[in-house]
């Protein structure tokens, strides 16, 4: 089911990991950012769109990660972009094929159209589209080639996956030299463009109003902070404050923790 989340932008949410995607009404049609995840809702996606006339014409994905680069039939054959770097990291982790159990794949998830997505010139600033100016804000935090997406006119940040309410800042150690600072620098640019959201659209959890924008992103860059010095966050997301069915998250805090504080150790630098 879509629900709207201000004027011609709408989000289906899955039930996979309270994934988010994100239908922005174009002239000719919709521009569908992180179509996903499972097999029935993208063809109840694709059905909802079809039903009420209106076509894809252009996708988006914000990252490569799997389930952030499905599509489905139904959804035609619309080009689907990402960044360069983006598109060039899919090319490089689907070129042996991929071992959906490895990656932790359910089964309900469509894999033949996954990742086929064309990388827009380096230094694109705006997705190519009959529709509302969708601007391309590209750092390298979570992924490389990672990007969020500010639907100015509408006052929409599609962040991608952060600033989420229910997932930590998840640190790429093989992505980058520099993951934590990659990370921070990031929350740097979103936060220069703060001023101009009313909506904030996680990869994964709650939208949020303009009252919680800035807060995501001081709470996302207190726990990036926190893990570079190797202290406690004291972050809701993590431990027993955790929501019901996120507990997982406390295991991928506990490995960052290590994995930063060794790094730090080896470095001669603090965790």
């Amino acid at each position: 089911m879509l629900t709207r989340v201000a004027e011609g932008v709408l989000i289906h949410e899955s039930e996979f990991c309270q994934s988010n995607a994100v239908v922005v009404q174009g002239g000719t049609g919709v521009l569908l950012i992180d179509a996903g995840v499972l097999d029935d809702e993208l063809a109840c996606l694709a059905s909802d769109l079809s039903d009420s006339g209106q076509t894809v014409v252009a996708g988006f994905s914000t990252h490569p990660h799997w389930d952030h680069l499905l599509w489905h039939p139904g959804l035609g054959e619309a080009p689907r972009y990402g960044t360069a770097r983006c598109a060039d990291t899919v090319r490089d982790r689907l070129s042996g094929g991929i071992d959906a159990r490895r990656f932790g794949i359910p089964d309900e998830v469509p894999l033949d159209l996954l990742g086929l997505i064309t990388g827009l010139p380096s230094g694109t600033a705006r997705i190519p589209w009959d529709g509302p100016e969708v601007r391309i804000i590209e750092h390298q935090a979570h992924a490389p080639g990672h990007a969020a997406l500010l639907i100015e006119e509408r006052g929409v940040l599609v962040a991608g996956d952060m600033l989420s309410d229910v997932l930590i800042p998840m640190l790429d150690p093989n992505g980058t030299a520099d993951p934590i600072e990659d990370h921070l620098a990031a929350l740097r640019l979103l936060d220069g463009v703060a001023d101009d959201v009313e909506v904030v659209v996680p990869g994964h959890g709650s939208v949020g109003g303009a009252d919680r924008v800035r807060a995501r992103i001081d709470q996302d860059r207190a726990y990036v902070l926190a893990v570079r010095d190797g202290h406690d966050p004291g972050d809701p997301r993590v431990g027993p404050s955790a929501r019901p069915g996120w507990e997982w998250v406390t295991g991928v805090h506990e490995r960052q923790l290590q994995r930063f504080a060794r790094r730090g150790e080896r470095d001669g630098t603090p965790g």
